[in-house]
């Protein structure tokens, strides 16, 4: 997969990581079109329609997208980008919502640092933990 399209796969992961929990509120707008204007995607046509808010991702397609994203044997740099990149989005309207929590969860069970599998409590203390660990490192 080029740079551009997995730069281009990850915008759409994060709009997807927008409607997991049924609306987009306005910090996730805001940091979502940052993301797009820093990686000059403003004019590309599906993330266009997609940032429309017309249609709703599907939470199952938004699952898709991040399994497309990391592959198989996912690399360290692309886990951290990617997982950098959600818990951005996720924090950036101080609220963590269950079904955001869940798409965390999901995305340490693939942490390829991981050798052996943590209860789904552990994993999404772990989550949080990040979580609060990154906006307490970008202040």
């Amino acid at each position: 997969m080029t740079t551009q399209n997995k730069t281009k796969l990850l915008v759409k992961i994060l709009v997807g990581t927008a409607w997991i929990d049924g609306i987009i509120q306005p910090q996730e707008r805001q940091y979502l079109q940052k993301v797009v204007t820093e990686n000059n995607l403003n004019d590309d046509a599906e993330i266009k329609s997609l940032l429309s808010e017309i249609k709703p991702i599907n939470p199952q397609e938004c699952y898709q997208w991040l399994e497309e994203y990391l592959g198989k044997n996912p690399t360290i740099q692309d886990y951290e980008e990617l997982l950098g990149s959600i818990s951005a989005l996720v924090y950036s309207d101080g609220d963590v919502d269950i079904q955001e929590a869940k798409l965390l969860n999901k995305l340490q069970n693939l942490d390829p640092y991981s050798q052996e599998k943590k209860s789904g409590f552990e994993q999404i203390i772990n989550s949080i933990r990040q979580l609060y660990n990154k906006a307490i490192s970008s202040n």
